[in-house]
């Protein structure tokens, strides 16, 4: 009973404190303090959209188009970032040494392994992604129902490699033909691109469109598919 009558008198304190403060402190930080008054452990920190964090292991991979930094956990993928390009690179990527993890090999999980064996045939060999495993993935936006998630699946699945579709073709495909611009916010907001293949998205005049990594990163992908696609055809 003397534990909680002290309990009461702090929580009364915490109150009277919080009155005085702006509300976006109220609610970010008075949980936190209540949790501590009144003994409770939280839960684990927990990321946008309530997603649990992992931990995430990172790797850079040395790429034809510059160095490709990419995270992940043991669950999937998170995250492939991409540089700003700004020439075109020399040559084409046909050499293994062209591409090759340069930064945190020693520590990768399996999907990130499997993330730069895809990547590695993607450049060097292309004729292998087909028969290599497209690594599971763990971003927040890929594992909750949207129309964004919806597109993301839909270009990996219906758009494949040495093809491109207009914005408003993948919003058909994706069952909306109303959704251009939706289908431009969601290539916009692709967390693995070059596996989930939002360069090959242009607009219905032909143009390339814009891209993440810039419009010569863009035009090199494009051009590489087209290439490499023409030399399978022999």
């Amino acid at each position: 009973m003397h534990r909680f009558s002290r309990l009461l008198l702090h929580l009364d304190s915490v109150l009277v404190l919080f009155s005085r403060c702006p509300s976006f402190v109220i609610t970010s930080v008075f949980p936190l303090v209540l949790h501590r008054a009144l003994g409770i452990v939280p839960l684990a920190v927990t990321s946008k959209e309530g997603e649990s964090q992992c931990k995430q292991k990172h790797v850079v991979l040395l790429s034809p188009v510059g160095k490709l930094k990419i995270s992940g956990c043991e669950t999937g993928l998170h995250e492939i970032k991409l540089p700003k390009m700004s020439a075109l690179p020399s040559g084409r990527a046909e050499s293994s040494a062209t591409c090759e993890v340069c930064e945190g090999a020693e520590e990768m999980t399996e999907p990130l392994k499997q993330c730069t064996a895809w990547l590695h045939a993607y450049f060097c060999e292309p004729a292998r992604t087909a028969s290599l495993p497209i690594p599971a993935f763990h971003h927040p936006l890929l594992r909750r129902d949207s129309f964004t998630r919806q597109v993301l699946w839909t270009l990996l699945r219906d758009v494949k490699f040495g093809e491109a579709v207009s914005y408003k073709q993948l919003a058909d495909l994706a069952g909306n033909s109303r959704a251009a611009r939706a289908v431009g916010g969601a290539m916009r907001s692709n967390p693995i691109p070059i596996i989930i293949p939002c360069h090959r998205v242009i607009r219905s005049s032909g143009q390339t469109g814009n891209y993440g990594g810039g419009n010569l990163m863009k035009e090199w992908l494009l051009s590489h598919e087209k290439l490499q696609k023409e030399k399978l055809a022999y």
